[in-house]
């Protein structure tokens, strides 16, 4: 309510100036002046640095209230490093944006119209013309390179010791696989795929580290523990995004993609800085994937290793909860294929 009244007034100001400017035409062209042009020209000249003034106060009077929605400090060691690339870029664009359109407005009230004063021909300054042409594209190489730096940095190899965590987004739900006691992820395919039977992953469970495989209902990491998610999606593009750890990586059909992340705050230090105790960290789709795309949230916990180990231990194999999954693989779906193949033929050869 406060915003809105605020934005009226403002509003009202500029009504009550063009106003009184309009007024000021009127008595001049009453009384026979031709000095309209230089009302005008000085109303707009005084507007010139009345407007910025107050878009500058408004900017400072509303920052501290905007602050209080901004997300917390990044829960993640490389967040800390995207949060400072972030704030440097914002501060270095925000300065050259006030100076340029310092110099803006300030030129536009300082050369107003006024007959004391003739125009003058100012043909060129190579200097200066050299001067604004290197500068920024100093200052944007430099901001190139440091990016380029930070996202090398973010971008690295998964250490060994790394757990391994499988996410895929489908239509419109997130999917998580881990491995079991053997550290080992079951391999995939596509064409596994069954819903109906359980096997929402296409996991081949021919193969013996598929055995142990567990699909449980939210994620759980440990705090201060490497963490590589193995992205893939299997009908549209979607887009994996936990803004607490400034994590997002794109979930692409065909073409499996990774991102690693070391979580520094377990989910119940995050609530105590936050004074929130039903606060938790998620994962949710930044791709519009369908009308279902609002509802692809996934609960992420952070746990301490005691209780992330006591977790893990409780999980449930999907083999163990689908037994009939066994045995079910790439030379079994061969066999189904060629079964049905040969019973069409049948069907063909005794309908001539």
């Amino acid at each position: 309510m406060t915003n809105l009244i605020l934005a009226l007034a403002g509003v009202l100001i500029l009504v009550i100036l063009f106003l009184l400017f309009r007024i000021q035409s009127l008595v001049g062209i009453v009384k026979g002046s031709d000095k309209r042009v230089d009302s005008g020209n000085q109303v707009n000249a005084l507007l010139m640095l009345l407007v910025p003034l107050a878009g500058l106060i408004a900017v400072i009077w509303y920052t501290p209230i905007a602050a209080k929605e901004f997300l917390p400090e990044a829960a993640s060691e490389h967040g800390l490093v995207t949060d400072r690339l972030f704030w440097i870029t914002i501060w270095v664009i925000s300065a050259m944006f006030v100076i340029t359109n310092f110099g803006l407005f300030w030129f536009s009230y300082r050369y107003q119209y006024s007959e004391k004063r003739k125009a003058s021909f100012y043909h060129d300054n190579p200097q200066l013309e050299v001067f604004w042409t290197i500068v920024p594209a100093v200052i944007m190489a430099l901001l190139v390179f440091y990016g380029w730096k930070a996202w090398s940095d973010i971008m690295v190899d998964p250490p060994e010791e790394a757990t391994e965590i499988e996410i895929m987004g489908k239509q419109f739900a997130w999917l998580v696989r881990y491995p079991g006691a053997d550290l080992k992820m079951g391999p995939h395919d596509y064409r596994l795929i069954d819903d109906a039977a359980g096997n929402d992953f296409g996991i081949d469970f021919e193969k013996e580290q598929s055995f142990d495989d567990f699909s449980p209902r939210e994620m759980h990491v440990k705090v201060g523990h490497p963490v590589v998610l193995k992205i893939r999606a299997r009908d549209v593009l979607h887009s994996v995004f936990a803004p607490h750890f400034r994590l997002k990586m794109d979930a692409v059909p065909g073409m499996p993609t990774q991102f690693v992340f070391t979580p520094t705050k377990t989910t119940a230090q995050m609530r105590e800085e936050l004074g929130d105790p039903e606060f938790n960290y998620e994962i949710a789709c930044t791709e519009v994937c369908g009308r279902g795309h609002f509802a692809m949230r996934y609960i992420l916990v952070v746990d301490e290793e005691q209780a992330y180990d006591q977790w893990y231990a409780e999980q449930t194999p999907i083999l163990e909860n689908n037994p009939d999954l066994k045995g079910r693989g790439m030379s079994w779906l061969r066999e189904k294929n060629l079964a049905k193949k040969k019973e069409k033929t049948t069907q063909e050869t005794a309908s001539l």
